[in-house]
């Protein structure tokens, strides 16, 4: 038993390895490319961009099974996962993501209501061409998701999925994944909905075996906090100082609201696989 918990444990450390190995190679370079833009060209068209579209696009590529070592290309192309799936799949698979989406987004502003929590760093766009912010924002809503879901849903989960049960992994590469996060503070009111994303993006993966299906959802989710939610939190006064108005109450009920009905969505999405499957 005791040799059983510790493979466990190795399992799960070499799978966080791997995981954030590839998160920080894709978040520097971007990071590096967008620093070099404002230092460079501020206010020209963002040649970050471009460049960063093709790095993805290597990366992808790489990652799943391109190029030498010949000896690791079934290997990488599995661990990508990203298997195609069929529209009525990917339909599902969108509607149970949103639905959950819409549902963070209640519960985040909900939690920034009751507890004091300081709002993410954004720079301020008045700097910078409307161009220029909107290509960085559809860039960065487009960086974070692709690097994230091969990381943790394709090549960390399946890694876990080999020596745990599903739910057990999907639970683990959610924790890591909301660990990923930290950097935006250790605050238990971000850090839960980092971790339920998680759940969210990783349930999927699983279901129908394929990035595909949560990558979509992930951009969807980053967009959504990086335009409507991520700016108006610094704005947001708690509850304790001028009592719950109508819009607390407004979101708590999209948050259960929501909830419940991605968890319907979730249900129909895994009785679909399931005959597929069959």
């Amino acid at each position: 038993m005791a040799t059983q918990q510790k493979r466990r444990f190795y399992v799960v450390l070499w799978s966080a390895l791997i995981a954030f190995l590839i998160l920080v190679l894709g978040q520097t370079i971007w990071g590096s490319l967008l620093a070099a833009n404002f230092r460079s060209s501020p206010r020209a068209v963002p040649w970050s961009v471009v460049v960063m579209a093709v790095v993805l696009w290597l990366l992808w590529q790489y990652l799943g099974g391109r190029w030498s070592p010949c000896s690791t290309s079934q290997s990488r192309k599995r661990a990508l996962r990203a298997n195609p799936v069929s529209g009525s799949v990917l339909l599902g698979s969108l509607l149970a993501g949103v639905l959950s989406i819409i549902a963070l987004a209640g519960l985040w502003i909900v939690f920034f209501r009751l507890v004091k929590t300081p709002a993410n760093v954004l720079d301020d766009p008045s700097k910078y061409p409307l161009l220029t912010v909107v290509l960085i924002i559809l860039m960065s809503s487009l960086v974070s998701p692709m690097v994230e879901e091969i990381a943790f849903r394709g090549y960390c989960q399946q890694i876990l999925e080999r020596h745990f049960s599903g739910k057990i992994a999907v639970l683990l590469s959610s924790l890591l994944f909301m660990l990923a996060h930290a950097n935006h503070g250790w605050y238990w009111s971000k850090l839960s909905v980092y971790f339920l994303a998680g759940v969210v993006f990783g349930a999927l993966a699983r279901l129908t075996n394929s990035i595909l299906t949560s990558l979509p959802v992930h951009i969807f989710g980053d967009l959504t906090f990086f335009i409507l939610i991520w700016p108006r939190d610094s704005a947001r006064v708690l509850v304790t100082v001028n009592g719950a108005d109508k819009w607390f109450w407004i979101h708590v009920a999209q948050a259960i609201l929501f909830s419940a009905f991605a968890l319907l969505a979730f249900h129909r999405l895994a009785t679909q696989t399931r005959q597929i499957a069959h």
